[in-house]
């Protein structure tokens, strides 16, 4: 088996990295259950305790056999500039706090991002938006996130996606949602006792949350609300909690070098979640 070293500890690691190897916050073990189909997606979901647990699964869930085939070759058939390294090249989990008040959804690991270095918008440049505007309004504890392991911390936020897989041309397909979701729905559950204000990072983020959000029986406007950068909705849990949902075009490429999203813009809305009365 090939190994290369991790960027920042030099640890030899195969690509696609095996669970419990010593990977840099990875949650799981050799022995963690893995989920093979959307009914076990459902199953260890539901059944998971914590953060810590649900993470571990998340991260070694083989459900949709298109996004595994797919994470798994990017993984083995590197990019150039990323030769030397080894790659995750498995489901990414949340990343953050495991009590936060704010929460921001995305959409997907990129292909040569987060599916490379195991970390939510970690090694790309929606990444490098993200960070330095969760640094500048006081959540992230460094601008730049390079890899796992870098010391990097969020304050009272985490850092989540309704997609743990990287999909082929960024686009997953409506049952790999679907399947995907269902561990967003034990997430919200999870942390909806001190959650107060969710940011989506794009429609589709949007839409998802929205979904998961009537699965969990939370009250929600009718007819469905529009997204929009600074959309704001405000959901009711089950237990009558009110929690603040704000849209926020997404930090892609395309978005920000385009003009379509600011640095201005970026920032006004993820100060929010510091500071939801703003």
């Amino acid at each position: 088996m090939t190994t290369l070293p991790h960027p920042g500890t030099g640890e030899p690691f195969a690509s696609p990295v095996p669970p419990g190897t010593g990977w840099p916050a990875d949650a799981a073990r050799p022995r963690t259950r893995v989920a093979r189909s959307s009914d076990d997606v459902e199953r260890l979901a539901a059944s998971s305790r914590s953060l810590e647990q649900l993470d571990a699964r998340v991260t070694v869930c083989r459900a949709c056999p298109r996004l595994v085939a797919w994470r798994e070759s990017v993984a083995r058939d590197k990019r150039a500039a990323f030769a030397g390294e080894p790659y995750w090249g498995r489901p990414v989990a949340a990343f953050g706090s495991t009590n936060p008040h704010g929460l921001i959804v995305g959409l997907a690991p990129a292909a040569n991002g987060a599916n490379r270095t195991g970390r939510m918008f970690t090694g790309d440049r929606s990444g490098e938006w993200l960070f330095a505007s969760l640094h500048r309004v006081g959540i992230a504890s460094q601008p730049v996130s390079e890899h796992a392991g870098d010391a990097l911390e969020l304050d009272g936020v985490r850092i989540t996606s309704p997609v743990h897989c990287a999909p082929p041309d960024n686009v997953p397909t409506s049952v790999e949602k679907a399947t995907c979701s269902t561990w967003l729905v034990r997430e919200l559950q999870l942390l909806e006792p001190g959650l107060r204000t969710v940011v989506t990072l794009g429609g589709i983020a949007w839409t998802q949350t929205l979904g998961v959000a009537r699965r969990l029986g939370w009250e929600v406007p009718r007819p469905a609300p529009r997204f929009g950068h600074g959309a704001e909705v405000e959901l009711r849990t089950a237990k009558g909690r009110p929690i603040t949902l704000l849209g926020c075009y997404h930090v892609s490429q395309r978005n920000t070098q385009t003009g379509v999203l600011t640095e201005d813009m970026l920032d006004a809305v993820l100060a929010r979640l510091h500071n939801p009365i703003l």
